[in-house]
């Protein structure tokens, strides 16, 4: 019901987010009398908060449209690889550098609210000199009933036939939540001698283990029974949606909480937006809108595929206790022998604690060491594990030499 309250309430906003944008736009008009006074400006920057805080945000663009290397631009054409019900595997091809020369990276975007498109920095660092491919998630309000359920196992599934059609020294960077799921995948075909076991794995600011250094998140996660998650955040996809009656996480409910986790800098980032705008500071303006135009875009997260994570990674720690499942095979990271395991956390990560991440390299005990590598980024937060100056700078580098230096699976 709530979400229905929710799509109704964004009904009734429609007449008034329309009349505030006329407003808006008489106002702007510079034959208007009061066009330029300090209370029309006010007037207009009080409509543009609101319209901002009241709009639903659709999926953002990746926008990469070219990458610079040795000194030449190539253009960057987005095209869909594989199209599956709830993912699209995306290739970032690049004119002039196609081949095979460069290694190919399988980017494992996180199904945890926000879209792929948050790693826009993430592939933009990568593309000059790798081919990238990413896991473009679908809104599950977007997908019919009739595709059936997505579970974590499903997730794992998906991995499983992404690095399999890329095919033999593949390297997997998982970025936040897949972590656990990129990990299954990578022991799963390893037990099995496959031959497209994956060079390299790297994973970044991600919940091998929440057991250690536990953040806010982690013991939100734990303080109630899975039961209670099932019957108060999971709900059913209002008409008129494509995936109507689907059972989902919904996007505004993940949103209400990563506001509220950091709810006084979202106000004081507003109320200096509305002044920005009052003085007519573009850059600021903009900056702000880029920002807020990717942090409010969310998507519902399949209820199967929420649930089976809160319990398997979050509450119950099947991976590093040894009792995850795929399809009635126990997971095994000890398997792992061939593939390079590179693990990035950020210093002051309030989300992904330190410890959480390193733990893949306790299970990954067959690897000999050579093939570990493990890095801390002083002074960045979750987020700037794979954005921003310091991703662009320090972190980036390291994952491409981490990369050049292991550029073939023994299989291959």
């Amino acid at each position: 019901m709530l979400y229905h309250w929710y799509e109704l309430n964004h009904a009734m906003m429609a007449p008034l987010r329309a009349a505030g944008q006329w407003q808006h736009w008489w106002l702007d008009q510079a034959f208007h009398p009061f066009a330029n006074t300090y209370p029309a400006k006010v007037m207009r920057a009080a409509w543009d908060v609101f319209d901002s805080l009241t709009k639903r945000y659709a999926k953002p663009s990746f926008g990469l449209t070219d990458v610079l290397r040795e000194g030449e631009t190539h253009a960057l054409h987005e095209e869909v690889v594989l199209s599956r019900p709830f993912c699209q595997l995306r290739h970032f091809r690049r004119s002039g550098l196609e081949g095979g020369a460069d290694p190919k990276i399988l980017m494992v975007a996180p199904l945890s609210g926000h879209y792929a498109t948050l790693l826009r920095d993430t592939v933009a660092a990568l593309a000059p000199n790798h081919e990238v491919y990413i896991t473009d998630w679908i809104d599950a309000r977007n997908v019919p009933l009739l595709h059936g359920p997505f579970t974590l196992e499903d997730y794992i599934g998906y991995l499983l036939e992404f690095i399999r059609l890329l095919g033999p020294d593949t390297h997997v960077i998982a970025v936040c939540q897949p972590g656990p799921a990129a990990l299954a995948a990578t022991a799963l075909l390893a037990a099995d001698d496959d031959p497209c076991q994956p060079a390299t794995l790297t994973i970044m600011g991600s919940p091998i283990d929440t057991r250690l250094s536990p953040t806010e998140p982690n013991r939100l996660a734990t303080t109630r029974p899975l039961s209670w998650f099932e019957q108060h955040v999971i709900m059913q996809v209002p008409f008129p949606n494509p995936g109507v009656m689907r059972r989902v996480y919904p996007g505004f409910l993940q949103l209400g909480g990563f506001v509220s986790m950091n709810l006084d800098r979202h106000m004081a980032a507003y109320r200096k937006h509305f002044n920005h705008l009052v003085v007519g500071d573009g850059d600021s303006v903009s900056a702000h809108r880029k920002f807020y135009d990717e942090y409010l875009a969310v998507m519902d997260l399949p209820a199967e595929y929420y649930l089976e994570t809160l319990k398997v990674v979050f509450q119950e720690h099947h991976l590093p206790r040894g009792l995850m499942q795929y399809r009635g095979r126990t997971v095994e990271p000890a398997r792992i022998r061939q593939t390079g395991l590179l693990t990035i956390e950020g210093e002051l990560d309030d989300i992904s604690g330190i410890g959480q991440t390193q733990a893949a390299h306790t299970l990954c005990s067959g690897l000999p060491a050579e093939l570990h590598e493990d890095y801390i980024q002083p002074g960045v937060g979750h987020y700037g594990v794979f954005n921003g100056s310091r991703w662009r700078r320090e972190i980036a580098p390291r994952i491409h030499r981490f990369i050049r230096a292991h550029p073939r699976s023994c299989a291959g």
